[in-house]
């Protein structure tokens, strides 16, 4: 299978294709003429590469998950491992977002967004913090 085909089944951009195999995610078969050839289970691991990406897991984790998914004697308590720390980042960084979402949003609701000059907005911006 070539690229263009492999790219529509798994719903992938090529570049993206050529980038999972340029850091080692994937390594399809080469044809005589040197053109990469794509089986169904490169079409399969790279929806599976899809799916995990799309649920926030890094290249990395990624590669982890594949070892694993290739591995039939795995544990699937390494596989939860894995999610879950993926699942406490997630919420780590949910929890600065709504952090950072509150502190501005108490700007926005005392600036006054009339004329004058005074705006806390730019104050906060400005303020000097002590150095560590």
């Amino acid at each position: 299978m070539n690229i263009g085909s492999v790219a529509q089944s798994s719903g992938l951009p090529a570049k993206t294709i050529r980038y999972y195999e340029d850091i080692g995610l994937l390594r399809p078969d080469r044809a005589e003429n040197g053109y990469r050839d794509y089986s169904v289970a490169d079409v399969h691991r790279l929806r599976f590469l899809q799916r995990a990406r799309s649920l926030g897991f890094t290249v990395e984790e990624c590669r982890q998950l594949l070892s694993l998914y290739n591995d039939r004697e795995r544990e699937s308590a390494d596989v939860k491992a894995i999610a879950k720390a993926r699942l406490e980042d997630m919420e780590r960084k949910i929890a600065e977002l709504i952090s950072l979402r509150d502190a501005l949003r108490h700007l926005v609701d005392n600036c006054h967004g009339d004329n004058r000059p005074d705006c806390p907005i730019i104050d906060e911006l400005a303020a000097e913090r002590p150095t560590r």
